[in-house]
């Protein structure tokens, strides 16, 4: 069993990281909008969760452009500086909170991060803001098998391979189902 979460965090690391690095230049920056997500999980603190990501350091320069702050957010979580890439993840999603791929991203970063009720929660608000899109739902699916939540993770899964079953993201979400115990 160990060995396939290995495995099959690894798969889904490979997927995903090339379209983390190709997708860099797709942030747009909107205006910042101050938006309560569409449900709600009771026994969740957002707060605490926000307070434990770490202010980059002071000599580090501050970076204006959405643009900028997804190649670095990209660049870092492409060399496993997980805490850094969910900090500018988290500026990504207040410059653009319509933005699907930044909450897949911070999600699954703070999965590897060992946070992953928090990521759980980015990647529902990430569902709630568009349901259509079948990368978010891939990464559900894999958050949730790795943690054992094996029914939500082929629930997740499913949807996925809806969306598309002959796509990379699709025949991975294929494999993630046909594995999960």
């Amino acid at each position: 069993m160990v060995v396939f979460q290995v495995v099959f965090g690894l798969v889904v690391f490979a997927i995903t990281r090339q379209y983390y690095i190709d997708d860099s230049d797709k942030v747009s920056a909107a205006p910042l909008i101050d938006r309560q997500p569409t449900f709600s999980l009771p026994d969740l603190n957002r707060e605490v969760y926000s307070a434990q990501l770490q202010p980059l350091p002071t000599n580090h320069p501050k970076i204006e452009s959405p643009a900028e702050i997804s190649r670095q957010a990209n660049e870092f979580f492409a060399n496993k500086q997980y805490s850094r890439a969910a900090q500018l993840y988290e500026q990504l999603v207040a410059f653009s909170p319509d933005n699907v791929t930044t909450y897949n991203n911070l999600g699954l970063t703070l999965h590897y991060l060992g946070r992953s009720t928090e990521a759980l929660l980015k990647l529902n608000e990430g569902v709630a803001v568009n349901p259509k899109d079948q990368r978010i739902w891939l990464t559900l699916g894999f958050v949730n098998s790795q943690l054992g939540n094996t029914e939500q993770a082929r629930a997740a899964l499913t949807t996925a391979v809806e969306m598309g079953a002959d796509n990379n993201l699709g025949q991975s979400a294929t494999t993630m189902l046909e594995n999960l115990p």
